[in-house]
């Protein structure tokens, strides 16, 4: 998901709202939805708001609303067109509910309370899909009574193409637009829709001071500038920078993709032609030359792409068990252990478990519990081995940990503090023996929310993030889960001492929003593990890509398919671990 800064590329998490049993469980079309704003209020007195729009949708089972992603910044700007795509799965049978807040952005905090609101609006996707070019518009809504603006929402079915388009364009002799200087020239690339209207889908970097910029090399998905039509129009705008939001004109120019691909030559050196100087002067030319450099086409590879070819998913799982969570003799305890109804822990390992165990061949899963006192001694851990055996510490299948979860449960003494970087940096050394695209690990810790280590926390975070493996953080019970927020780094990428993760490897999800008010239990666990899951692949991808790694060929597919084994491998779990009496407990 993106966050502060502008992003090129749309993120494409899974789609909201949960199919009901007897509905079709395949979605009728994936949706890219593209957000401007029109007449804003303006809020900063200085200068013009620096708005931003945070997209909510609305679970089935629950009717709270859940934060889906947020647009980038665009600074000093009453009339946005954001380039921040959102891409959703629609449903024709599902009503799938959206709310958008539009913001002006004060500061770099990720708590939308710091940032001045400046209205709201509701829809549903099938409005968007269903108004006329499927180009929904309605007022914002506020506090007060006075005219907020309005917002547009547009909607496009993607393309299923996966491949990506790598150009690098430079520019001569571009108009002087700067008083006491020259222009600060970028270029804005929209790709043409169905009805002939533009849409906003990349903007380059700001080159400052030059009439002769040379832009670093674009990255883009073919689909997000084309739609996957290589001969759709594609206008590219070129701008000089101005502070203040307003930036001139510099010149306007039209290509498509196949003109693209025959490369630098006489075919892709393009004049920028201004509309008002060409109709009001005579004798104009041009406001300049923009010439391709390069461009090749390449595909990309997806999550499935590495799953096919072998890469297995890891599965470590990390219980708190400090006396925050209560005593686990008592009904109010996060851990008590009730015969008729599992407790938030329980359920939190089984809804994320039976996902991620299909991709782990051996469902062989280190479990870890951190923050108690171990028998016989009560010396106090921070990492020790679920089923008490440190020098194999893994559990088969998610039934092998639910049984090594409650025997230790009565086993170990809560205890303190909540230290969450020993766990983090082990499952990172297992992570940094892998150099290839054969493993990726993904650690799933579930808490009650208090956090003792912060600063090493991030510390082992900015390392792992280095590494192939992702966090999923699941809280547990009623407290205010502020240091979980920071630390998934959605919005605000986690830093220490100055140095920024490499990539966002954590997601958070707090676990009240998927039970209670009499939701089903089922359907409950299936949004938990949709919504904790859902950056997974994308966080995979990202790592391999960077790192230059390919997924390996995908095994032959044989006919004759030996018998699965009878006998299931025994649970690593102690069948009678040793008790300790914690005081107070009895």
């Amino acid at each position: 998901m993106s966050g502060y800064g502008t992003s090129s590329t749309p993120s494409a998490p899974p789609s909201f709202g949960l199919v009901q049993q007897g509905f079709n469980s395949q979605p009728v079309m994936t949706i890219e939805l593209t957000i401007s704003c029109r007449n804003l209020i303006d809020a900063d007195v200085f200068s013009k708001s620096d708005p931003m729009v945070v997209m909510y949708t609305q679970g089935i089972g629950s009717k709270e609303w859940r934060e889906f992603g947020r647009t980038e910044i665009i600074w000093n700007n009453l009339n946005p067109d954001f380039v921040k795509k959102f891409v959703v799965d629609y449903f024709f049978e599902e009503r799938q509910a959206m709310r958008f807040d539009v913001y002006d952005v004060d500061s770099k905090s990720a708590n939308l309370s710091k940032h001045d609101f400046l209205g709201q609006a509701f829809c549903t996707l099938g409005e968007v899909v269903g108004s006329a070019g499927s180009k929904y518009s309605t007022p914002l809504r506020g506090v007060s009574s006075q005219d907020h603006g309005k917002i547009i929402i547009s909607a496009e079915e993607l393309d299923s193409s996966k491949d990506v388009i790598f150009m690098e364009f430079n520019g001569r002799k571009l108009d002087k637009k700067d008083l006491f200087g020259k222009s600060d020239p970028f270029m804005v690339f929209c790709r043409c829709n169905e009805d002939n209207s533009f849409t906003v889908c990349y903007k380059t970097e700001v080159i400052k001071n030059t009439l002769n910029p040379n832009w670093k090399l674009i990255e883009v998905p073919v689909r997000t500038i084309c739609n996957g039509d290589h001969d759709r129009t594609i206008k590219v705008e070129v701008y000089d920078w101005d502070r203040d939001g307003g930036h001139d004109l510099i010149g306007i120019f039209t290509t498509s993709v196949n003109k693209l691909k025959r490369g630098p030559g006489v075919d892709n050196v393009y004049e920028c032609i201004h509309p008002k100087k060409k109709q009001k002067k005579k004798k104009y030319k041009h406001s300049g030359i923009v010439n391709l450099v390069s461009c090749n086409i390449k595909k990309q590879f997806t999550f499935l792409d590495y799953i096919r070819g072998g890469t297995e998913l890891n599965f470590v799982v990390a219980i708190d068990f400090t006396a925050s969570n209560g005593n686990p003799l008592q009904p109010s305890s996060l851990h008590y252990i009730n015969p008729h109804q599992p407790n938030q822990y329980a359920l939190a390992i089984q809804a994320v478990g039976d996902i991620v165990q299909d991709y782990d061949t051996d469902k062989l899963f280190p479990t870890f519990g951190f923050g108690a006192r171990l028998p016989p001694d009560g010396r106090v851990s921070h990492q020790f081995a679920l089923n008490f055996n440190p020098s194999n510490p893994d559990c088969f299948g998610i039934q092998g940990i639910m049984e090594a979860y409650q025997s230790s449960i009565r086993a170990v003494q809560l205890y303190g503090p909540t230290n969450f970087s020993p766990i983090i940096n082990n499952v990172a050394s297992m992570a940094a023996s892998c150099r290839d695209a054969s493993r990726y690990y993904v650690l799933l810790m579930i808490t009650d929310g208090v956090i003792s280590d912060m600063g090493a926390t991030k510390e082992a975070i900015v390392n792992a993030a280095r590494l192939p493996m992702s966090i999923i953080i699941v809280g547990v019970g009623p407290a205010e889960f502020d240091a979980m927020e920071e630390l998934d780094g959605d919005t605000v990428r986690v830093s220490y001492r100055g140095i920024e993760a490499e990539r966002d490897i954590v997601q958070f999800v707090p676990f009240r929003d998927y039970v209670g008010k009499g939701g089903s239990q089922i359907l409950s666990q299936a949004r938990l593990a949709k919504d904790v899951l859902a950056e997974i692949p994308d966080q995979l991808v990202g790592y391999m890509k960077a790192r230059a790694l390919r997924p390996g060929t995908p095994p032959p597919v044989y006919r004759d398919q030996p018998a699965p084994a009878q006998n299931a491998p025994p649970s690593f779990v102690t069948q009678n671990p040793p008790q300790f009496s914690p005081p107070g407990y009895n």
